[in-house]
């Protein structure tokens, strides 16, 4: 893998991470296990894994461990980023947007990090700042 000192991870990474019977949960166990990268998500990502674990509140909590333990870093929103959401839901209406994406989007334009780990096709359609595409790290 090639190093990335940061990395944004979408929520369908983690979903298939915590969740064992999830098609690809061994291949993101390895993705993890061998990555020295620092993780960075948001509270859209982390509200939709709750979500999607929310049938084993032990697993839910483990996540919720992690978090707390800094394994992943939840970058905060800043009152500005909700304009650019705004923005790109408009220009991504056809998809349609989805808040924990393009809050990942807004994310990765504020901070310059084009690194990401996705199980998500759309972000081989997003652009950062409207021209850029992603550097997605994961492959299926």
């Amino acid at each position: 893998m090639t190093y990335y000192p940061i990395i944004l991870v979408d929520s369908s990474l983690l979903i298939a991470f915590y969740n064992a019977t999830d098609n690809y949960h061994n291949q993101v166990r390895e993705f993890f296990v061998s990555c020295t990268s620092d993780l960075v998500t948001t509270v859209g990502c982390v509200t939709e894994v709750m979500y999607f674990l929310a049938p084993n509140w032990r697993v839910q909590n483990e996540f919720l461990s992690h978090l707390a333990t800094d394994i992943y870093k939840c970058e905060p929103l800043l009152p500005q980023d909700f304009i650019r959401i705004a923005e790109l839901n408009t220009q991504y209406a056809d998809l349609p947007g989805d808040f924990a994406d393009l809050s990942l989007v807004v994310i990765s334009e504020r901070l310059d990090i084009a690194a990401i780990a996705t199980l998500d096709k759309d972000f081989d359609i997003y652009r950062r700042y409207r021209r850029q595409p992603f550097e997605r790290v994961f492959r299926q």
